[in-house]
């Protein structure tokens, strides 16, 4: 395909707004191929000056030398026909190439060095600062390790005076960082760095580079927090970057060092592909010393049996390693790698490090990375049931404790049922101490069996619970207690019905529920009732298990002067209503059992109570109160179920109730307490919560990690919607982090994902958000097409207040990408579009107004000034009828500088002298009113009048 010069001009354009990586290398290196086989002089250059950034940034750093050289000499052969942008673009492209230059050790010292003194030459005779220079040279002295050279180097860089061939603001710092580091100095590399990440930086390796660099400082400074949040806000950014990879070896280090193994294997799992094209030797020595450290740690830890699976290369085959295979493989590659490298330098200095890593000792056993880890490692690390803890109370002497066994099981008994697990375990020990096996009767001692079992079964080891009441039964049976078999057969069932044996399960609480129903007392028949309700409510029978409520109710009329038997009849009553979606009548029900509860003395197992009343609150949408009933639940419980049970339900009531803050530290609790479960379906949404509360509360750092680690496991459960949800958080959260190509990914899948005619608006409210992304991006040709795809969307979905919303952004997008005539033809549309909108809708009236505030600006781009006049006029009227008098200052102020324009000052200076008497002190408005009032005054020749403003309003004459 053969390609016109604007063509190339096109692409050239379109691979800018291109991120960094292997797409936007081969659509450069697409144009220098086309413009060298047509003689393109123009196009060949260009494109060769963004291959060397390109190149650098992609993770190519090799290439780089090729197209630099290839500049540098073009530009030498002619200079006069090369812009002073050509000129200045090629001494900042010297620093990429230096600094590649000494990562690959096959390149000589001495070509580094020309290469340092043809840049110090062109920057002298340019009459630019040394600055940037000296930093090369330090740069030099610090990878080889010639101390004396370095502080040297050092001293001159601090010396010398900044310009704008200096590195930014962030970068500069992070280089002095590390010799500070290097130096010991810790304290003096923090201080300088403060400032730094207290500012804005709008560097595409800022904050990320300086964070890593304080890694070690931090950790041996004691700034714990300081340094895993400096790690986990740079690793982020810096893990989606093949050009950082050797930078990611300093957070593998920083998991070594931070007895963060675990999360070390990860990443190196992650990248350890990379390996094979990584940028340069000196990344691969980092990457791999680091990672064969990381790896070690692990087999020192007892897991050397684990293996990391490494992708396949062109002459390896992808395989599953054991760690200790590949802690060899690794260590022995740094090693020969840092031979090579002090080979060439003529020191010692990077066997030295490669060894220093190998060797490093951590600083801290544990430091946890997020509140949930911290909660984990407190709950006992991995997974495993979070049961209720249990205190010894009493001992040999324990007061209360009646004297006749028979009571004391009735007193164990009845603390079991009322959740008051450690006083009923303290009852049945001193019960074993007092009440030897062979002094019982065969009654008691049955019934003491019986009891294991419900040890058992409340502790999940549900096979020991199964045969101990089998034993039971068996005992009941030869003692003549038909009802008490009955009672324990009932329990069994019960037990059963929660496992894979629910058929059986359900026969055996039947048969024993009409057993009981016909032969036992008032209460035997409650219970009856209420166990029978219970399966029925595991086998999704809410509707059965409620008549089942309702005839134990019945049966519970016989009995008075029982507030505990009353109490769970009416809270099994809400919890069935509850489930056949009737939140009134079961919050109803919540409250007479937490009154009969309270009756009782309100024993823990009124937690339920209160957790189905919460329940029914949020269902009812009254979140504040579900809030407060949760935490009611959590003050009563000991059941480690209901409490996890009322943590998640209490921070999802905070989340609901707009109070994501206060939300937070109960989802971080029932997060880690649900993973030390294994409940793995609850935990993944628990943490989608969890992401959500952080976002609200501001803290975007803890819900990326969040809901990366939900999406994945809502992904593996099959919960499409909610994973959708998640993408969306995510991207919100990327945006904020500065992660825009991770959010532009989101933004993709969901409109993939939001398929079929009744998600138009959707997708087409994924594309504006890209369209969004993109235009702060300045990437506009890119943002203009998502503009253009949402507007379609908009469209097709019968959204005209939206349509013509995306429509204005296109056309602005379009006035920046320079493509002006497409501009003006979205413009029109836009126009024609909002002449259907609704004239007394005030959102219709704002829209009205904010397409002639930016039809006027593209206007502006279309030298059409007269018209774009017009336009401002009508906006500012447009903001104004409908209150909004902020926009409508902009737009004064915009029909301002165009009355400038047009050389009409006196038009001007009432227009701004309303802005300035009614804009708020200190805003944007006033001061920007402020600037052109002065200028309009000077052109008018009121100097006196100008000066006089000027000092009025603080403004600097500069």
């Amino acid at each position: 395909m053969s390609y016109t010069e604007d063509d190339l001009w096109r692409l050239l354009a379109q691979a800018r707004d291109m991120p960094y990586g292997t797409g936007q290398i081969a659509l450069v290196e697409q144009v220098i191929r086309h413009a060298d086989a047509t003689g393109l002089e123009g196009p060949s250059f260009a494109a060769r000056m963004l291959a060397t950034q390109a190149y650098t940034y992609g993770g190519e750093p090799a290439k780089a030398f090729v197209t630099f050289s290839w500049c540098l000499h073009e530009y030498d052969r002619n200079p006069g026909r090369r812009s002073r942008e050509d000129e200045r673009l090629l001494l900042w492209h010297f620093k990429y190439v230096i600094n590649a230059l000494t990562a690959f050790p096959e390149v000589p010292l001495d070509r580094t060095y020309a290469v340092v003194d043809d840049m110090e030459r062109r920057y002298r005779a340019g009459g630019h600062s040394l600055h940037a220079v000296y930093r090369q040279r330090w740069g030099i002295a610090h990878h080889i390790g010639d101390p004396a050279a370095a502080d040297e180097w050092y001293a001159r860089w601090n010396a010398a005076p900044r310009d704008q061939n200096s590195d930014c603001a962030g970068c500069d710092p992070g280089g002095k960082v590390m010799h500070l580091v290097e130096r010991g100095r810790d304290e003096d590399a923090v201080a300088l760095a403060a400032p730094v990440l207290a500012g804005h930086l709008s560097c595409t390796e800022q904050p990320q580079n300086i964070l890593t660099d304080l890694l070690l400082p931090y950790l041996r400074t004691d700034r714990l927090t300081e340094a895993a949040d400096g790690h986990r806000r740079a690793y982020r950014l810096m893990r989606g970057n093949l050009s950082d990879f050797g930078d990611i070896a300093e957070h593998l280090m920083f998991c070594a060092w931070s007895g963060n193994e675990a999360r070390g294997l990860e990443i190196v799992q992650r990248h350890l592909g990379w390996l094979d094209r990584s940028p340069s030797p000196r990344d691969t020595m980092r990457f791999a010393a680091a990672a064969a450290r990381v790896l070690d740690g692990l087999v020192a830890a007892g897991h050397g049996e684990l293996t990391v699976h490494r992708p396949g290369a062109t002459d390896r085959a992808p395989a599953d390693i054991p760690v200790p295979e590949l802690v060899t493989q690794l260590a022995g590659q740094a090693r020969e790698l840092a031979v090579r490298f002090d080979a060439r330098n003529g020191t010692t200095r990077q066997g030295e490090r490669v060894a220093q890593w190998l060797a490093a000792e951590p600083f801290v056993e544990y430091l946890p990375l997020s509140a949930v880890d911290g909660r984990r490692r407190a709950l006992g690390g991995g997974p495993g049931k979070v049961s209720a803890r249990v205190t010894r109370v009493g001992g040999q002497d324990a007061p209360g404790y009646p004297d006749d066994p028979a009571e004391l099981l009735d007193l164990a008994e009845r603390l079991f049922r009322e959740h008051r697990t450690a006083q009923a375990q303290a009852a049945w020990r001193y019960f074993d101490d007092h009440h030897p096996r062979g002094t019982l009767s065969p009654l008691v001692a049955v019934r003491r069996v019986d009891a294991h079992g419900m040890v058992a079964a409340s502790d999940d080891r549900f096979a020991d619970a199964e045969r101990a009441w089998r034993e039971a039964a068996d005992g009941y049976a030869d003692a003549g207690d038909e009802v008490r078999r009955q009672v324990t057969m009932g329990r069994l069932g019960t037990l059963l019905c929660g496992t894979d044996r629910y058929d059986e399960g359900v026969a055996l609480v039947r048969e024993a529920t009409r057993v009981l129903v016909e032969k036992g007392d008032a209460e035997r028949r409650v219970g009856a009732e209420l166990r029978l309700a219970y399966v029925l409510g595991l086998g999704h029978q809410p509707a059965d298990a409620l008549e089942a409520v309702d005839r134990a109710a019945g049966h519970a009329q016989a009995i008075s002067g029982h507030p505990l038997l009353t109490a769970e009849v009416a809270m099994r009553r809400a919890q069935f209503l509850l489930a056949l979606g009737r939140p009134g009548e079961a919050a109803e029900s919540a409250i007479t059992s937490r009154e009969h509860f309270t009756e009782a003395g309100d024993p823990p197992i009124a937690a339920l109570a209160w957790l189905l009343y919460a329940h029914a609150l949020a269902d009812l949408g009254d979140y504040p109160g579900a809030a407060d009933a949760f935490g009611a639940a959590l003050e009563r419980s000991t059941d480690a179920d209901v409490t996890l049970s009322a943590q998640n339900g209490r921070g999802r009531a905070l989340l609901a109730a707009g109070q994501p803050h206060l939300g937070v530290e109960p989802l971080v609790e029932a997060v880690a307490g649900l993973v030390a479960a294994g409940d793995d379906a609850a935990s993944t949404f628990a943490r989608l919560d969890l992401a959500t509360a952080y976002h609200g509360s501001g803290q975007p750092l803890d819900a990326a990690e969040a809901a990366e680690e939900a999406l994945p496991a809502l992904e593996r459960l099959g919960a499409q919607d909610a994973a959708d949800r998640c993408r969306y958080l995510l991207s919100l959260v990327y945006r904020e982090l500065d992660q825009h190509d991770e959010a532009l990914t989101l933004l993709d899948q969901l409109v993939t994902n939001l398929d079929g005619y009744d998600n138009l608006a959707g997708r087409a409210q994924m594309h504006e958000e890209a369209g969004q992304i993109l235009y702060h991006q300045d990437r506009d040709a890119a943002a203009a097409r998502r503009f253009g795809a949402a507007a379609e969307g908009y469209r097709d979905a019968g959204l005209p207040l939206d349509e013509v919303r995306a429509h204005r952004w296109t056309a602005l997008a379009l006035r920046w990408a320079d493509q002006l005539d497409e501009a003006m033809v979205t413009l029109d549309t836009a126009y024609e579009r909002a002449e259907g909108l609704a004239s007394d809708d005030p959102a219709a009236t704002w829209e009205r107004a904010m397409l002639a505030f930016d039809g006027a600006r593209v206007l502006i781009g279309a030298e059409r000034f007269e018209d774009a006049l017009l336009r401002a006029a009508a906006s500012g009227e447009g903001f104004r009828s409908i209150g909004a008098f902020g926009d409508a200052m902009q737009a004064d102020i915009l029909r301002s500088e165009l009355l400038l324009r047009l050389d009409r000052p006196a038009a001007a200076e009432p227009v701004l002298r309303a802005v300035l008497a009614t804009a708020p002190r200190e805003s944007p408005a006033r001061e920007n009113a402020a600037w052109l009032l002065t200028g309009v005054l000077e052109t008018l020749g009121r100097h006196d009048e100008a000066t006089a403003m000027r000092q009025e309003y603080g403004l600097d004459e500069a």
